[in-house]
């Protein structure tokens, strides 16, 4: 079975880009925001949120999403070891949920440390009720995902095979398929995880 969420497209860009923010602190630091802005985007055009995108989201382009990305800024603001828990950033999330009124989304966490399986059932619940997922990545031993540690992403779509897993991670304007066991599985005790969102009606 294979599901991919609509998502979202800015130009060439699939989703955002943390590339094209102009503070250098957000250029180097500010994936914890570009992941909240792609959540809220993401729910504005298809969940008819339009409450959690300070602009017209008919007109979305390269630089409403750079003012965004400022907007949220103070909620998810780079910091030293950058948003490094999923506490973190559940906290500033829901204080920019706050600020708008939106009052029937709900986060939780998923730890890295939750059995992969389990992992994978949630991804599966989450994306299939049309919600992207921020995805905290720490350290990992697999150099294929040297370009992952240490940053936040969103996951996008899955695909189950008989012996894994595979999801579509969006990042830095592109996507990719990567098996989510081996991204689960990343052979150190200190590990990220999942932000899962309900809304309380569902």
């Amino acid at each position: 079975m294979k599901k991919e969420l609509p998502y979202f497209s800015i130009g060439d860009s699939f989703g955002g880009n943390q590339d094209w923010f102009r503070d250098p602190m957000m250029h180097l630091g500010g994936c914890g925001a570009a992941a909240a802005c792609d959540v809220c985007i993401n729910l504005a055009l298809h969940h008819n949120k339009t409450h959690l995108y300070p602009s017209d989201i008919k007109r979305l382009d390269k630089e409403a999403y750079i003012e965004f990305s400022s907007i949220m800024k103070p909620y998810l603001r780079p910091r030293f070891g950058g948003i490094d828990t999923l506490e973190v950033f559940m906290d500033g999330f829901n204080q920019y949920l706050k600020h708008v009124n939106e009052q029937k989304l709900q986060l939780w966490g998923c730890p890295g440390d939750t059995p992969v399986k389990e992992a994978a059932d949630k991804v599966k619940d989450q994306i299939d009720r049309g919600i992207s997922i921020p995805f905290l990545q720490l350290r990992h031993k697999n150099v294929n995902f040297k370009d992952l540690v240490w940053h936040w992403f969103m996951l996008v779509g899955y695909e189950e095979f008989e012996e894994d897993f595979y999801v579509k991670i969006a990042t830095y304007g592109g996507y990719r398929w990567l098996s989510f066991y081996e991204l689960w599985e990343t052979g150190y005790k200190r590990k990220g995880g999942l932000v899962l969102l309900r809304q309380q009606d569902e």
